[in-house]
């Protein structure tokens, strides 16, 4: 990930925003440490809405078509070795 200090930043502000749509995420530094990520708003959408509903994803799992057997014991008692 490019990493840009904080004035070079600034003063590059629109090739900062061209880039992270085009190059992905970029890394702004304040004081040589890590302190912010600028990406661009397809991948802020991507990152914080998902792509599809719950059913939707159950539906498309590897596991459809697989028989599983899912009946369960109806017994009250059980027996216990002790």
């Amino acid at each position: 990930m490019p990493t840009w200090q904080l004035q070079e930043a600034k003063a590059r502000f629109s090739e900062l925003v061209r880039r992270a749509a085009v190059d992905g995420p970029q890394e702004i530094t304040v004081h040589g440490e890590p302190s912010a990520v600028l990406v661009s708003r397809a991948e802020f959408d991507r990152m914080t809405h998902p792509v599809s509903s719950f059913v939707d994803f159950m539906r498309t799992s590897p596991f459809v078509g697989v028989d599983l057997d899912l009946e369960r014991d109806r017994s009250t008692d059980r027996q216990m070795v002790l």
